[in-house]
């Protein structure tokens, strides 16, 4: 993991304690926002650490598995971290689902907090 580019390993870092997190314990991803984090689920705009967690903690199931397809990360400017990641999910006994989520990472303090998260499922309507 040395020889790739600093962005990646913290890209890489980032999204699997991401997934870990939301996978086992949506609560623990609250150390991974700040007050200034925006966030958009599907559409729906979040600004705050607060409102995002509301949002994050409101969604209606009870498990989900995500599985990553792919993650690609670029450095920024800033010294921020862009990583953009696709996947699979599956939430209860719903069919599995592709997703997308794109995440701006800025080191604040030492810290690599998210910045900026969008979010949206894969669905595709080819009527």
């Amino acid at each position: 993991m040395a020889d790739r580019p600093m962005w990646e390993q913290v890209g890489t870092s980032f999204v699997h304690l991401y997934y870990q997190h939301f996978d086992a314990s949506r609560v623990q991803l609250s150390a991974l926002y700040m007050d200034a984090s925006c966030l958009t689920w599907e559409g729906q705009q979040f600004q705050g650490k607060t409102a995002i967690m509301e949002k994050l903690m409101s969604l209606p199931f009870q498990k989900i598995q995500h599985s990553i397809t792919s993650q690609d990360h670029q450095p920024a400017p800033d010294n921020s971290i862009l990583s953009m990641v696709v996947g699979q999910l599956k939430v209860d006994n719903d069919p599995v689902m592709g997703f997308h989520q794109l995440f701006v990472l800025k080191n604040i303090s030492d810290n690599w907090v998210c910045t900026n998260d969008i979010f949206r499922l894969a669905l595709y309507n080819f009527a």
